[in-house]
């Protein structure tokens, strides 16, 4: 019976280390969530992420992640995405259009109750050692937006 248990926990080990070695992406650097508020997400409500500094100069692609309840009343979003690059302070905005809900109103996003989004922002240069500033608010007529529970950011390199 002893020998068993070993042979199980050895089994067990060498799987969860298995997952462990292939759930990791390599290329990506950056991989961050900020919740928003549950009353809604106002206007005035940047949300900021830093990023760096990375390891190795490249092209790095940078991904706007979303997650919205049903109760999020738009089919689209609109989001000003700014960044600025710590070693050239070079800045740059970038407005996104996320297609959310469908003319029939079913979510395009994964989910059932929350719906994950994932959407492209741009692909950049950077240099060894750089950091990576950027913030995100909305840019809807509405001031508060009920329904966003997360915005996030991806950074890969390509």
């Amino acid at each position: 019976m002893l020998n068993n248990k070993h042979t199980l926990l050895y089994i067990s080990s060498l799987a969860l280390l298995i997952m462990l070695l292939t759930a990791c992406d390599k290329r990506t650097v950056y991989h961050h969530y900020e919740h928003t508020p549950l009353s809604g997400w106002e206007r005035n409500d940047t949300l900021s992420f830093v990023v760096g500094p990375v390891g190795e100069s490249g092209s790095y692609a940078e991904d706007l992640g979303l997650r919205i309840s049903n109760e999020y009343p738009f089919m689209a979003l609109n989001l000003i995405v700014d960044q600025e690059v710590s070693s050239t302070h070079e800045k740059r905005r970038d407005t996104l259009v996320c297609d959310l809900i469908t003319e029939q109103g079913v979510p395009t996003g994964q989910g059932v109750s929350q719906y994950q989004y994932s959407f492209h922002v741009t692909t950049m240069e950077l240099q060894s050692g750089d950091k990576l500033y950027v913030s995100v608010r909305h840019d809807m007529k509405r001031e508060i937006l009920p329904g966003i529970a997360d915005v996030g950011l991806k950074l890969s390199r390509k």
